[in-house]
Order: structure tokens, then sequence, then C-alpha cells
């Protein structure tokens, strides 16, 4: 593939295989690798092959176990060895000084002993087990010019045919400056229990690999060969040579040069903490001081829809305080959408409660999550959780109702029949009266 060509886009289906394989640090290399080859057929692995490449470029894109699993990948996605377009994206690897000795030992490991017991034994253990162990470091590194000896009598091509360009381009993916450094270097390897629900830094990492694969990017912004248009007719000596100069002389300015981009830096952090966990009441205190001051920093903040449910269950003051200063923004109903479909929950409800109050808003959000609330009780098994948040509707109802937010007769038939199902809950009952008396 090409340098400077695009990164190869792959299907939602193979981006979650490929992102689940390379989480995989606590697996076996040989069964990682099988299960890769299971899942893509050879005439997709070429794409995925590519986009691993790209992703290998940077150091700081996978976790040191990913890029074990990755470099495994490359190795064995082609058999025999001869017939691998990565082999020398393994042997720059192998010899890369930047890089950990650790990485650079088992790539080793893996070009010097194709098929042999030394690599079997490599990939017969995992990602985290080979860094842990004490193989690499009393490994002897080989020089370049030794593997590429040995590739070449293999009749595999040592260097890429890459373009004369490449030293000019500029890769298309770059480091963000505005993103905090406690989101940024986060390098270890978290690996959770199955079944939990821990959340680290590195889901940032996760989330970003994943849209890299989804957008169609270019792997690197190289400089056009561009040439001028040859003369139709010779030149003859003395031959008057026509100038076209440009005649538009206006200052084109950049406004974002020299533009301060640690504003809104101590609210960013604290939006990275609260949607992980529940902040301190200090933190809090001091985010809405800072919100209080320059409410346009809630633009500037990194929050997004994705991330909304997460902060109204860790912190639901936060989560208004926020709603409320992008009240305006045209990005605002991506937010109501995900209030409506998350889980309901205590916490939800009290956030479009303050909402409600605080500022105004739309009927039809109101309604739709109403409705919501109604059919997540209707559709939930467990008596017990049914019959706590039949509760907590009703409740929130009946507050809604009583301070005149909602008009009871758009949704009078609706709310009636969710009563009578839950008639034998004290609250729903109440919320029945209620209906009742203002017939």
């Amino acid at each position: 593939m090409s340098a400077c060509g695009p990164v190869p886009t792959l299907r939602p289906d193979e981006r979650a295989d490929l992102l689940s394989l390379l989480a995989a640090a606590a697996r076996p290399l040989a069964d990682v690798v099988s299960d890769f080859l299971a899942r893509f057929p050879r005439e997709r692995r070429l794409r995925v092959g590519g986009a691993l490449c790209f992703l290998l470029e940077d150091k700081k894109m996978f976790h040191p176990t990913g890029r074990l699993i990755a470099f495994a990948i490359l190795h064995q996605s082609y058999s025999p060895q001869t017939a691998n377009p990565y082999i020398p994206m393994l042997l720059n690897g192998a010899c890369d000084e930047a890089s950990d000795r650790s990485e650079r030992a088992f790539v080793q490991q893996l070009l010097t002993s194709p098929g042999g017991d030394n690599n079997n034994e490599v990939l017969n253990q995992s990602a985290v087990d080979y860094l842990n162990g004490s193989v690499s470091a009393s490994q002897v590194l080989l020089p370049r010019e030794q593997l590429e000896k040995q590739y070449c009598s293999n009749g595999v091509q040592s260097q890429p045919q890459i373009s004369s360009f490449r030293p000019a381009a500029v890769r298309s993916v770059i480091p963000d400056p505005d993103v905090p450094q406690s989101c940024a270097n986060s390098s270890e390897s978290a690996i959770s229990l199955p079944g939990s629900k821990q959340k680290s830094a590195s889901d940032d990492r996760d989330s970003a690999l994943a849209g890299l694969l989804q957008e169609k990017l270019g792997g690197r912004l190289g400089p056009q060969w561009i040439r001028p248009t040859p003369p139709r007719l010779p030149v003859l000596d003395g031959e008057l040579q026509w100038l076209n100069p440009d005649n538009n002389h206006e200052l084109l300015w950049d406004y974002s040069m020299c533009a301060d981009t640690s504003r809104g830096a101590a609210i960013r952090d604290l939006i990275a903490r609260a949607v992980k966990g529940p902040l301190a009441p200090a933190q809090q205190e001091q985010f809405i001081i800072e919100m209080a001051r320059d409410p346009k920093l809630v633009y500037y903040c990194g929050m997004t829809p994705q991330k909304l449910p997460d902060l109204v269950e860790h912190n639901p003051l936060i989560a208004v305080e926020v709603l409320s200063k992008l009240i305006n923004s045209p990005d605002i109903s991506g937010y109501f959408a995900g209030l409506v479909h998350m889980d309901m929950s205590l916490h939800s409800m009290e956030v479009v409660n303050r909402l409600t109050t605080a500022v105004d808003l739309p009927t039809e959000f109101v309604h739709e999550y109403i409705t919501n609330c109604i059919q997540s009780c209707q559709n939930i098994k467990d008596k017990y959780m049914q019959n706590r948040l039949v509760r907590l509707v009703c409740v929130f109802l009946q507050s809604l109702i009583q301070n005149k937010i909602i008009n009871v007769q758009d949704l009078f038939i609706e709310v009636q029949v969710f009563c009578i199902e839950f008639s034998r809950i004290r609250e729903a009952a109440g919320l029945f009266r209620l209906l009742k008396s203002l017939e």
C-alpha cells in the first residue's frame, strides 16, 4: 500500500472484532491469531493489515500489549512468509531503537524463527506474560543488516516500495494539544474482570481508535507532484514569455494563530473525571464557579452526547449545569436523545426534573421521556425493582403536574392506564386520585 495513500476503512463488525482482539492481552497470542484468521477471510486481511500498520506508526495509539498483538497478527496472517507484504514493517519494528527493548525482542523472535519451536513458545504466551517475563531482557538483539540478509536470501523484499515524497509527508492524525495530559498519557493496560464495569483512562484511547478506523483518513498528507504544462511548440531564443500576475492582493489572516489553547483546561479535566466517577464537593463547586464566570466554556469542555449517560449517573448536578448552558446549542437535540434512551434511574429523573424548573424544555422531549419511563416500568421483570421504579415515576409525575410543567391532558390516557396497571402501589393510587381531581 502507498505510504501516502488512504487508510483502509473497515466495516463496523470488523472494527469491533479487531479492537476486541487487540484488547485480549491475557489470552495466548496463538489463540488471538487463530481467532483473527477465523474472523477475517483472506481477501479482507490486507485491509485490516493496512489499518494496523497505520496505527502502529504512532507509539501512543496502542498499549504495549496491543502493539505485540498487532505485530503477531501481521506476522502470522500470511503463509509462507515470502508472501507476507508486511515483512518490511516488521523489520522496521524489530530495529527501531525508539521502541521498548521487549517489543524489539518480541518482533525479532517472530522474524528469526518462523515456524520453529522458539516461535511457538512465544505465541503460546499472552502479551501480558511476555512483557512481565525475563526472556526479552536476556535476548541478544540482532543488527538490521543480519535480519535483512536473512530475508533477502529467502526472496523477501526487505525495503518497501515507497514514494520519494514520504519524507516530506505529514501524518493525517496528530496529538490534540487541548487534550489534558491526564487523559493523553495513559499507557497502562487496564484489564478488568469479566462482567465488571471498571473504566480507566484507556477508554478514551479505545473510543479514539474506533473513530479513526471508522473515518476515511489519508495515511499521510504529502506534497502533490505538480509540474508546469510543457509548451506546445519549441520555445525560440529571444521569444517573449507571457507573465500573468495575480491581481488579488487581499490579506489572508489566520485568526486562530496565537490563540490561547489553554482556555477551559480546568473544565475539561473536571469533565474527564466526572464521567468516570463522582466529583468531590469542592470540585463540583469549582465547576459551577468556572461555568458561571464564563458560560461559553461549555463548548470547550470536551462534552459529547455519548458521555452524557455516564455524567448523569455519576454527577447529576454537573449534568444539569452543562445541559442548561447548552440549551441554545444546535447539538442540544443529541443530548436530549441521550437522556431519553439511557436506562431510567433516580439520577436521570432528577436531572430532567431540575431542568424543567431551570430552562424551558421542549414539550416533545418531556412527553417522550415520560413515555420511556412508563415503558421501562412495564418491561422490567424483577418485581422489587419494578415497584421501586414505579414509585419513582409516580413521584416524578406528581411533581411535574403540581408545578404545572406539563399539561396532563396530553398524556392523560397513557398515565391513567399506567396508574390502573400498578394500582396496588400506594404512589400510583395517589397519582390516579390527582388525575381524577384535575378532570
